[in-house]
């Protein structure tokens, strides 16, 4: 059976349904003392017949206290009394109150008398018929269409009560349509009295209701339409369908046909039905019945037209500065269709759910126009909080999801078009949110947080098509060639993006693995990967618009930027095997080396894992250039690397590095020994920097002496690494920075050496170490001899 609604009242289910954001079913807890002294006061007033402003408090607080409030036959014949008599004059607001409370009577009673029913439809006759101007407000009227519809609906009513019911709601629509779309607050109740008519079992009037339902946002002076009525009319007809969805269910909503509504009628007529259409198929989806069949593709028809139209109109919404009719439409296209579930294939829709997303739930185009535009300090009022607490924006999975749904069931053409809409959002995102974030700098308040929130939420929209994407295309069906452009493009794609992800994603590393197979056994596939990094100009220059030219930049305070390359340093040792030595030189290297000083410890150490990854590759391979580049990066390498220690060189990167060109480059080539020297000499350096009085100090190695110590322990560690033909060299040079530091130096130096070899079970070098170790002591107890006398015996 189809979901009823879960409040007794129609109109609060409509406005929870809706999203409505200060939805209150609700009021205030009243005590049962209130609740009796209320109806006392209101039976005052009907034996006075005089109103008492605590006459109207009265009221108040009976409303206050609708959900939990019962009115039994005895207090609605009160009311009808009160109303009736020509002898109390009523404050305008206080119908609204009186009738609200009729309609609870209705709602909730489970017996209505005939009789009662009858005094209640000649008192709305009668209200309707005196036509008082300061009568007949926006509130009065909503309550009157809500307590007529719930009569024409109840159960005890009368046929001929329900008709008249029903005729008087037709004419009160008809003749007061502007007052009744005056007020935005009131549309629940309005759809709700609406929704009781088309439920009753009555047929008079059903057609008319029906057609005022879907015409009324096209009237002159008509109510503006929202998504949020949008979602109530979806709603409304789901309900009423599942009131009706027996035996006639296909007669009762006949105007849903496809030939009964062309999309030809104006843009706000066409949401109507459009969410119309969007109820049906909910409500068919819950009963799970092929019996309506002919229903069901009627309005999947509806939906498809608008669809058609939509697309049609705005030339497949590649500009992004569409108008607001068909903004209202993409909105509710994706809503109506993130409510559905599952819905028939129809490239239309497809192609607007994508333009929904990228347009109107990620707006993060027209906000970035809008930040730059007000480069000189202006106020930036753009109400981003207001759009993440839209419907819209919450419901930005749940469209994604059916987006994935249809792309699965999409043709190659469709497909291609929706990924190169993605993909081009993702560039431009990365693009204008470097200028925006610099636009911002300094500026307080929440506006960049709140930005980064919604691109926050593009970015799993991203990483959740991406993993559809790579589960239909990447695979034996697919071309090669094609998978891999695909796959370079997903990875680029989320490179834009990574500025933007604040948690780990099981969807982003099984959409990265996968394409990552796919490209790195092809040289062309990682050299267009690599080719898509930015030039080294244009990563330490500020590319922007030139209103953005009178902001200093600094390339490493850029945290967009550092986050894309800091996804190519992490992506690239994957397939670095396959790139050659000619575009490692020119594209990579560049970046590899100005990234080893980014201030960030975690970007450093990818930048070595980089170089790391480039000396460990190639080792099948008879690659003369490849051998060459090796070694001619290793000069530079160490420079960049130690000059930069221990300040922004993160150990652990620099370590990592030395230990793979030792072990990668050819045995006793020149860098090797290069690398050696320089790293004696940056710790001969950084210990003439400590006092060397201090005798404490020399005893723990803590505080000013750590960063030495940690290169020193690393030469040590290099004494079971390098080559053979490089150990005397090491030995040599490590021995002369020895027996120059203070005793507690040597010693402490000494004890790690007696440590390291004994642990040792490297029974080549073993021998050579133990004799080298045993001449340091000797040196060192020869503590009158001259530096001079020690380099001559070393």
């Amino acid at each position: 059976m189809a979901k009823q609604s879960p409040s007794v009242f129609l109109e609060e289910w409509l406005q929870s349904s809706s999203g409505v954001n200060d939805f209150s079913p609700s009021g205030p807890t009243l005590s049962a003392q209130a609740i009796i002294q209320a109806w006392a006061d209101l039976r005052d007033l009907l034996q006075r017949q005089t109103f008492h402003p605590r006459h109207l408090e009265a009221l108040k607080t009976l409303i206050s206290s609708q959900v939990s409030l019962y009115v039994a036959e005895p207090q609605a014949k009160l009311v009808v009394a009160i109303l009736s008599s020509d002898h109390v004059s009523l404050p305008p607001e206080s119908y609204a109150f009186f009738l609200r409370l009729l309609y609870v009577w209705v709602r909730k009673s489970s017996r209505h008398s005939p009789l009662l029913v009858t005094s209640v439809v000649d008192l709305l006759l009668h209200l309707f018929s005196r036509k008082f101007d300061s009568t007949r407000s926006s509130s009065f009227l909503s309550e009157e269409i809500l307590l007529l519809g719930s009569l024409s609906f109840s159960f005890n009513a009368s046929e001929k009560s329900k008709t008249s019911c029903l005729e008087l709601l037709y004419k009160v629509l008809e003749e007061d349509y502007v007052m009744i779309g005056s007020s935005d607050s009131h549309m629940h109740s309005v759809l709700a009295g609406i929704g009781y008519a088309l439920s009753s079992s009555v047929q008079a009037y059903y057609i008319e209701i029906l057609d005022f339902l879907f015409g009324m946002w096209n009237k002159k002076d008509g109510p503006s339409a929202n998504v949020s009525q949008g979602l109530m009319i979806l709603h409304l007809i789901e309900w009423v369908l599942s009131n009706n969805i027996n035996a006639h269910a296909s007669d009762k909503i006949n105007l849903l046909r496809m030939e009964a509504f062309q999309s030809r009628k104006p843009a706000y007529a066409t949401f109507a039905v459009l969410m119309a259409a969007a109820g049906v198929l909910r409500c068919l989806g819950r009963w799970g019945s092929t019996k309506f069949m002919e229903l069901r593709t009627s309005a999947e028809e509806v939906i498809g037209i608008v669809g058609n139209e939509l697309i049609s109109r705005t030339h497949c919404l590649k500009s992004y500065e569409i108008q607001s009719r068909e903004s209202f439409l993409l909105q509710c296209i994706s809503l109506a269709l993130a409510r559905v579930g599952s819905v028939t294939f129809r490239a239309p829709l497809f192609l607007c759910l994508t333009s929904a997303l990228l347009i109107e739930i990620f707006p993060l185009q027209r906000i970035y126009d809008q930040i730059i535009e007000h480069t000189e300090g202006g106020l930036f009022e753009l109400g981003l909080n207001k759009h993440l607490e839209t419907i819209i924006f919450k419901e930005a999975g749940v469209v994604t999801r059916v987006l994935c749904n249809f792309y699965a069931s999409a043709d190659e053409e469709n497909q291609h078009a929706a990924e190169t809409m993605i993909w081009d959002f993702c560039r431009h995102i990365y693009i204008r949110h470097r200028q925006a974030a610099l636009v911002l700098q300094g500026h307080k308040g929440m506006l960049l947080t709140d930005l980064e929130k919604i691109a926050e939420s593009a970015f799993l929209m991203v990483v959740v098509f991406a993993l559809t994407v790579t589960k239909h295309r990447l695979n034996h069906r697919i071309a090669q060639e094609i998978q891999q452009q695909l796959s370079v493009k997903i990875l680029i794609s989320f490179s834009c993006m990574e500025y933007f992800r604040r948690m780990r994603l099981p969807e982003y590393l099984d959409t990265i693995r996968a394409v990552i197979i796919s490209i790195q056994e092809n040289e062309s596939a990682c050299i267009s990967f690599v080719e898509s990094m930015p030039s080294y100009d244009d990563l330490t220059r500020n590319n922007g618009r030139p209103t953005l030219q009178k902001t200093e930049y600094v390339w490493f305070t850029d945290e967009v930027q550092t986050a894309r390359i800091l996804f190519y340093l992490r992506v690239l040792p994957t397939c670095i095997e396959r790139l050659s030595a000619t575009a490692f030189r020119k594209i990579v290297a560049p970046i590899m080396f100005l990234y080893l000083g980014h201030p960030n410890a975690k970007v450093a150490r990818a930048s070595h894992s980089v170089f790391v990854a480039f000396l460990s590759s190639g080792k099948d391979q008879e690659d003369k250039d490849r051998v060459q580049l090796k070694e001619q990066l290793v000069f530079y390498y160490m420079q960049r690397a130690l000059e930069l220690y221990p300040g922004l060189t993160p150990y652990e990167g620099l370590a990592s590095g030395v230990a793979a060109l030792v072990r990668q480059l050819p045995a006793g080539c020149p860098p090797i020994f290069y690398c050696i020297h320089s790293l004696v000499e940056k710790v001969k350096t950084l210990c003439s920097l400590v006092n060397s009085k201090e005798a404490d100090l020399w005893k723990s190695w803590d505080g000013d002496l750590e960063p030495p110590k940690k290169l020193l322990e690393l030469l040590l560690r290099l004494l079971y690494l390098v080559d053979i033909q490089v150990l005397p060299a090491l030995m040599k040079q490590l021995a002369e920075f020895i027996v120059q530091l203070p005793p507690g130096g040597h010693d402490m130096v000494l004890n790690e050496l007696y440590q390291q070899i004994a642990e040792s079970d490297d029974v080549t070098r073993k021998p050579t170490l133990v004799s080298w170790v045993q001449s340091l002591s000797y040196l060192h107890s020869l503590s009158s001899l001259s530096l001079n006398s020690v380099s001559s015996r070393l």
